[in-house]
Formats: structure tokens, sequence, C-alpha cells
């Protein structure tokens, strides 16, 4: 086979930029949840862990979805879906501004903010990886990037819109901009290198015959019946239990502990900072020494790095324990796609990844409420951060056992299929 690179600009980076800014969007909009709780609590008269529950509905839609928006991918397209999904995301954020009560406040966001980032989230994400092989984990960890710079800009920027227009007008005016500038990303969006004639990581096709990841590929219903996978769900679900907790009760308590609101938010920027340190600059290391391992690695930092929020009470102490918290948790999101596609291959790897973030959602489900509701009855938060993390040590030796037995027929470190147990 006759490989050759292009001299300009491969499309993949192209793809992986609109990746970014759909990421930056959607979970930069999902995130601004912090800055709008106490408008919301003292609106509709509401305890915290009924207002935080409110995230956490969400989130569950979000990652729930991709089971069904990965197939809906592969059939109607990903520009298609991603466009769909910044529609209604920017739908739900003004709907949520037009709400009267707490329970329409719950459907704006489950359906507009939930379904909209489930519907581009994972479909995103596995055009993504379909792009790259080598340089995968790199590209993954740039693309999902755009969640960290998010997490660091949207919520301050949600904090100055409520000070200058008030809580609904702010929610109409972010829902504009998602929509603006989430369409204009969605249709820069490609599903796969062929379509333009190239093969991942910028390498243009002159033969018919042959594939980079040919027979590398395992069907979405064999690769989710191997012990792989199983490792992979139950780790992923146990993380989430306490992964989303900071987001959503965090900045609470900061102020609990002294800390000014218009300060306090800004600990979810501190967050996005880890957060993008660790997707754009972990990724390339991910790709050196071995991504399962660097997965592994994140589990343990996220379960090392949670208990210090419990000895925090200044304003500085708490910001050290975002930085480090969100560089776990941006390795850990920008590789878990990649190694999904390392395991299975990158041709069903949407699909599987959808699959996979169910676990995600019924983490995300479970966690942040829960915290909201242990809190308003012990007005404390020691028992949320310790069960959290314990469930991200336990992810990380679920993990380990599941690596242990390498699989037969491993083809390269990049891109293989896993037979079945």
């Amino acid at each position: 086979m006759n490989l050759q690179r292009p001299s300009t600009i491969f499309y993949g980076w192209l793809v992986v930029a609109a990746a970014f800014v759909i990421t930056f969007v959607g979970f930069g909009s999902a995130y601004t949840f912090s800055a709008f709780l106490d408008s919301l609590q003292h609106e509709f008269a509401a305890s915290r862990g009924s207002v935080s529950a409110v995230f956490s509905l969400a989130g569950f839609m979000y990652f729930a979805l991709g089971i069904v928006s990965a197939p809906l991918a592969d059939r109607l397209g990903v520009k298609a879906l991603s466009a769909i999904g910044m529609t209604l995301v920017g739908l739900g954020l003004i709907l949520a501004g037009q709400a009267q009560t707490i329970l329409q406040v719950y459907a704006a966001y489950c359906i507009g903010i939930g379904v909209g980032v489930g519907c581009a989230y994972v479909p995103t994400l596995g055009a993504v990886q379909r792009w790259f092989v080598e340089r995968r984990g790199l590209a993954s960890g740039l693309a999902v990037s755009g969640i960290g710079v998010g997490t660091l800009v949207m919520p301050p920027f949600a904090l100055w819109l409520i000070a200058d227009l008030g809580w609904r007008n702010a929610y109409t005016t972010l829902g504009i901009l998602a929509i603006v500038v989430g369409l204009a990303a969605a249709f820069v969006m490609e599903d796969e290198p062929g379509c333009r004639g190239l093969q991942p990581d910028g390498i243009a096709r002159t033969m018919v015959v042959g594939s980079l990841q040919a027979g590398n590929d395992t069907p979405v219903g064999q690769a989710i019946r191997t012990r792989r996978f199983a490792g992979l769900y139950l780790a992923s679900f146990l993380s989430a239990l306490g992964v989303f907790v900071p987001f959503v009760h965090l900045a609470p308590y900061a102020v609990d502990h002294g800390v000014p609101a218009s300060a306090a938010v800004w600990l979810l920027g501190a967050i996005g900072i880890g957060s993008t340190i660790g997707r754009f600059f972990l990724g390339g290391i991910a790709d050196r020494m071995g991504r399962e391992s660097f997965l592994i690695a994140m589990y343990i930092g996220m379960a090392a790095s949670l208990p210090t929020w419990i000895l925090g009470g200044s304003l500085s102490q708490l910001i050290l324990f975002a930085l480090i918290f969100g560089l776990f948790y941006g390795g850990w999101v920008a590789i878990l796609p990649a190694v999904v596609a390392d395991l299975f291959g990158a041709r069903h790897a949407g699909r599987i990844i959808g699959v996979l973030y169910s676990s995600v959602a019924l983490g995300t489900l479970v966690g942040p409420g829960a915290a909201g509701f242990i809190y308003d009855r012990s007005h404390s938060y020691v028992i949320p951060i310790a069960v959290s993390a314990a469930a991200n040590a336990g992810a990380a030796a679920v993990m380990f056992l599941a690596a242990r037995r390498p699989s037969a027929g491993r083809v390269s470190r990049w891109s293989q299929s896993i037979p079945p147990d």
C-alpha cells in the first residue's frame, strides 16, 4: 500500500477543533449550574439536595443517551447529530430562564442540556477516534479539553451575566450563544477520514485495498461481553459516583466556610485549569506509557486528591485541591475513549463508548444528588467526600485486575480487537 502524508493541514485536526468547541459549549453550559444554584434555591425555596439533583438528572441524560446517539450518528452522520445537540442545549438554557417552578427547571435541563449534550458528545468522540491511531491519545485529549476550558470560562461568565442581567436573562443569553457557536462547530465535523480520501493520522490513501485498522474492529455485541469491557464499565461507574460531586458542591462548600460567592465560583475555574492541563498535556504522555496504565493512574490520582478537599477551609487550599483534582479528572476524561478504541477498534468505538457511558450516567445520577441530600441531613460533606475517594480507589483496583490477563491476538498497543472471554 502506497501511503503519503498530505502537504496541507490534516482535516482530522479541524475535526478535533470542532469537537473542542462542541464540548466547550455543551459541558461549559452544563457546568454553569453551580453559578445558578444560589439563585434557584432562593427563587423556588428549594433545598440544596433537590436543586443539585437537577444537575444529576441532566448528567444522567447526556451520558446515558450515548447508547442511542451513537447508532443514530452512524445513520444520520455526526454533523447532523452535533447540530441537533447544540440547538437543544441552547433551547434548554433559554427555557430554564423562563421556568416558573423547580420542576420546569428539571425539564429544561434534562430535555434541553441533558438530551442536547447526549446527542452531540458520544458521536463527536467516536468520530475523533476514527481520525487517529498513533496520536489517538493526544487527539482525544485535545478534543475533550473543551470541557476543561468550558469549566474554567463559563461559570464565572455566567456569574457575571447574573450580576448584570439577572439569572433569567443570563440563561437566555447563554442559550443564544450556545446555538450560534455550537452550530458553527457542528458543520465542521466529519465522520471519518475515508470521506476525504485519507487514512488516520493524516496519511493520504492512494490504493483502494488495505487500511491501517483493518481486522482490528470488534462488533458491539461481542465487545460488551468481554472481561475487559466489564472492568471498564464497573470502574467508570465507581469513579463517576464521586467525580462530579465537586462540580456541584465545591462552591457551596467554600461559601459555607466563609469564602465569598464571587470568589467561590472560581473554584470551578480552577478545576477547569487543572482539567485543561490534564487533557492538553497528559494525552501525549499516555500514548507513550500505555493508555490503560495511564487510566489506572488517573483513578488513583482522583482517589488521593479528594480527601484533601475535606482538609481545605481557606480559598487558597480549595484552589490547590481544585487544580490537582482537575488534573486527574481531565486525564481520565481524555483517555477513556482512546482506551475503548485501543481495545475494540475504532470502527464501532462510538457505539461502544455510548454503552460504556451509561455507567457514567448512573454514577452521575446518584453521586451529586446523594451528596446534596446527605449534606441536608448531616450539614457536612465529610461522608460524601470519603465515599467519592473510596469509589475511585475501587475503580483503580477493578481496572488493574481486569488488565492483568492480556487478551489473545493483540495486534498492536494502539488498535486491536478483544476476543470474547
